[in-house]
């Protein structure tokens, strides 16, 4: 699945440089994340970057966006080729 920022953030600025796909950007109230990006980290790190450093566990599952580990591997490897 993709994530989503909840509006429990408190706008702390830790997600934000901690995702490798520079899918979080401040929304008009708070950080949210593009879900065309988001991989979970997969591809980078075994586990979510914004989840584990986020101090208030804001960040949780999309239920509108569900992915599977394939999929999400699959967006990855695409963001990689838009980079070269």
């Amino acid at each position: 699945m993709t994530l989503k920022i909840t509006d429990d953030c408190i706008n702390c600025d830790v997600c934000e440089p901690k995702c490798p796909n520079q899918a979080i950007s401040m929304g008009e109230v708070i950080y949210e994340i593009n879900p065309n990006r988001c991989t979970e980290c997969v591809g980078h790190f075994d586990e979510p970057q914004c989840v584990v450093f986020c101090p208030v566990d804001c960040i949780i599952s999309d239920p509108d966006r569900r992915e599977t580990p394939e999929e999400l591997k699959e967006k990855y490897e695409k963001l990689l080729q838009k980079k070269d």
